[in-house]
């Protein structure tokens, strides 16, 4: 649950296929981009329709309203409305 006090902030991130997926739920996750306010190792819980290849290629880009969460070890960030589609990876 995001906490209470954490202020939302925008933040880049991006599509990407972890190195293993043991304990993860599905192939595709979210990410902050490096460069961005939070650390590239968090994973950011969002929209099914964001991690969906079909829909948006592995390694596009959004802007998102995120903010962090009260999850053990505090290792996830939490998304809001809107989502803004930045583009794809361009590394």
């Amino acid at each position: 649950m995001a906490k209470h006090n954490e202020p939302y902030r925008y933040c880049i991130v991006e599509s990407y296929y972890p190195d293993s997926t043991a304990g993860l739920h599905g192939p595709v996750h979210i990410r902050p981009v490096p460069g961005e306010e939070f650390p590239t190792h968090l994973r950011v819980e969002c929209s099914k329709d964001l991690m969906n290849p079909r829909i948006h290629p592995v390694g596009t880009r959004f802007r998102l309203r995120v903010k962090l969460t009260d999850r053990e070890g505090g290792g996830e960030s939490y998304f809001g409305w809107p989502v803004e589609i930045v583009g794809p990876d361009e590394a």
